[in-house]
């Protein structure tokens, strides 16, 4: 049976470049493959993945409201090969649209790969990779590493003159000029958003 996997990391990671290169395997192979980007991730100019190291494919954009099964079971009338579906930026996906994912995997027998943070600049979950890490059938981590050495695990957000940034919206789209992979020794030193569950966990004491 096909399989639901999150491959997820820290930012800068390499997540797209893994993504293309998996869907370039199954090609080769002889197989087919259908790539989802986010619609709200314009930076480009035109829907499609791009790699930090130059590589880039089309994409099928998805927003909140797009639903991958219904697409996905249309799609495989037209492509007899279709055996995967790859999905980059899946931290912006819905609960939902995960559930969608497994009907893929469980009722059309086409395995899943998608490709996203764990966090956002604050820490938090995002929702999509939230319930990733709860339904998919494999986890798989892609390592980075902060500039200190230790491997990196947080987003941090930065302005304009590199400091970090504590507030705002949690989705805000933006490459190396707007975030850095870093250890959770240098998140906590940097962005500290820890120090009220702490003091909330002394007060329960």
């Amino acid at each position: 049976m096909a399989k639901l996997y999150f491959y997820y990391s820290a930012m800068n990671a390499g997540k797209s470049t893994t993504l293309l290169q998996s869907s370039y395997n199954y090609i080769e192979r002889g197989m087919q493959t259908i790539l989802f980007a986010p619609l709200l991730d314009d930076r480009y100019g035109e829907h499609g993945i791009y790699s930090r190291i130059g590589l880039k494919q089309e994409a099928v954009p998805f927003d909140d409201d797009f639903n991958f099964y219904e697409y996905a079971k249309e799609k495989k009338s037209e492509m007899p090969k279709l055996k995967c579906v790859l999905i980059d930026e899946a931290h912006f996906i819905t609960k939902a649209q995960v559930a969608q994912l497994t009907a893929i995997t469980t009722k059309l027998n086409i395995a899943v790969l998608c490709y996203g943070l764990r966090s956002d600049f604050l820490g938090n979950p995002f929702n999509g990779s939230k319930w990733l890490l709860a339904w998919a059938d494999e986890l798989v981590e892609i390592k980075t590493i902060c500039h200190c050495g230790r491997k990196a695990t947080m987003n941090m957000r930065i302005d304009e003159n590199g400091q970090p940034v504590t507030e705002g919206n949690q989705v805000h789209i933006g490459g190396n000029d707007s975030y850095v992979s870093v250890c959770m020794k240098d998140f906590r030193e940097s962005v500290d958003t820890f120090r009220e569950y702490e003091n909330e966990y002394e007060v329960q004491r």
